[in-house]
């Protein structure tokens, strides 16, 4: 870029926070739900799903009255999911994501095939991984994968087509050879720009997505049980949250317009990216790694106090206001993915022997409402939500940062999917809600009567 053009820029970016931004008072007056959710915080209704289902309150003569959160995947209680297969000992994922797609628990024979098929679909195209991912590394994982399923859209020979057997194969596709293209791309990313040692393993056809995940990542291929089954149950909880979650309906407002898979999925991993969505569990991470630097005595619940009030004040970590991990859209008294977790998150730290910094968290998830709600006086009580031990989960793991919204998508994956062929299947119009025009029409000045 020329330097005359780039002098140019604060000129355009002063006129754009001059005459884009819209008056505050202007939502209330036309009566716009921002962010598609009324006062209450209650969801605009815009569309029917048999996905996966998120309660957070119960209805009472036409009150809202919280209750502890819930969470459905085709009717079936997460905890009820979750207990099943730990009870069996068994690794949940493909058995949740077999069930978000096709809408009915497998049997053992339909888990043994769908398991199969997922290794099938593993392989990538020849030389995809030398060409498409080592060849051009990003410094972001997500923008990585976004870009790869781009490029598979290529190698595709139906690519544009929108029949229910074409689309389910893609999917089964997406959801195989995420893991591979999200531990590749970190691997990419580590040579390249960290100065690590490369290392690609190819999957082993013998291991589930979570098993090969750590197998795939770790240059020794060695991994615990118990740690691939807190990696299992993380993805099973990141599955699905409902159609309502920005990235699941940006997949259905892409797939309401007639678009392919490939783009769909893409646009969908560019909506988890941000730091209001997927991207939480980073921001988490790194207000926890400051937060353990500044709080000298972490047993003192003085100071984690301060230091929180510090954050709402604007005054510590990224001075944006927020408790990163606490509080939900919909979720108030408690989110379920979260309790589901700690259980897990316990027994994993006293296998790594970080039972001082659990401890640490439990103060913090204690605290911090109490600390919100004295400040902000909110409307609805705050609990911790999945962001709020993901990160540190990972962290036990060994995981790096770069890849932990991108193992949200790993999961996310089968429920993007089920949403896009829930959308195709039942016929929907394209999803074309209304924007209200607020400025005055004006006269067009030729060019000589311009200031």
């Amino acid at each position: 870029m020329k330097e005359s053009e780039t002098n140019r820029i604060p000129i355009y970016s002063n006129l754009c926070k001059q005459n884009c931004q819209i008056d505050s008072e202007l939502y209330e007056k036309y009566d716009v739900k921002r962010g598609l959710r009324e006062k209450s915080g209650k969801g605009v209704l815009v569309g029917l799903t048999k996905i996966a289902e998120v309660k957070s309150y119960t209805i009472d003569d036409g009150d809202m009255i919280p209750c502890e959160g819930k969470l459905y995947y085709r009717g079936i209680d997460i905890e009820q999911l979750v207990d099943g297969f730990i009870k069996d000992n068994r690794f949940g994922f493909e058995e949740t994501a077999y069930l978000l797609m096709f809408g009915n628990l497998p049997n053992k024979e339909e888990l043994k095939a769908f398991q199969e098929d997922l290794v099938f679909y593993r392989d990538l195209p020849t030389s995809f991984t030398r060409d498409f991912i080592l060849k051009a590394p990003s410094r972001n994982i997500m923008n990585s994968l976004a870009r790869s399923v781009l490029t598979l859209y290529t190698y595709d020979e139906n690519a544009d087509s929108v029949d229910i057997e074409t689309v389910t194969r893609q999917s089964l596709q997406m959801i195989a050879r995420f893991p591979r293209l999200a531990v590749y791309s970190y691997q990419a990313l580590a040579h390249y720009y960290q100065e690590n040692s490369l290392f690609i393993h190819a999957p082993s056809p013998d291991l589930g997505t979570a098993e090969n995940i750590l197998y795939m990542l770790r240059a020794d291929n060695s991994f615990s049980e118990l740690e691939a089954r807190v990696l299992d149950l993380a993805l099973v909880l990141h599955a699905d949250h409902g159609g309502g979650n920005n990235s699941s309906f940006t997949t259905r407002v892409v797939t309401s317009s007639g678009t392919d898979t490939y783009s769909t999925i893409a646009s969908a991993l560019g909506s988890l990216k941000g730091p209001r969505h997927g991207g939480a569990n980073i921001k988490v991470a790194d207000m926890f790694d400051d937060m353990m630097e500044k709080v000298t005595n972490w047993e003192s619940d003085e100071q984690i106090a301060q230091y929180l009030n510090d954050i709402l004040d604007k005054k510590a970590f990224d001075n944006a206001g927020l408790i990163y991990g606490m509080g939900h859209a919909v979720y108030s008294i408690s989110d379920p993915r979260a309790k589901i977790f700690k259980h897990y998150v316990e027994k994993l730290s006293h296998e790594k022997g970080t039972e001082r910094e659990f401890e640490f968290y439990n103060r913090v998830e204690r605290l911090a409402p109490e600390i919100i709600n004295a400040k902000r006086h909110t409307y609805k009580a705050i609990s911790a939500n999945i962001d709020f031990y993901s990160g540190f989960v990972y962290k036990m793991l060994g995981i790096p940062k770069e890849l932990y919204t991108p193992l949200f998508a790993i999961a996310r994956t089968a429920g993007w999917c089920a949403h896009r062929i829930e959308e195709l299947v039942s016929n929907g119009k394209i999803i074309r809600p209304a924007y209200k025009n607020v400025i005055k029409h004006n006269s067009y000045i030729d060019m000589n009567n311009r200031k």
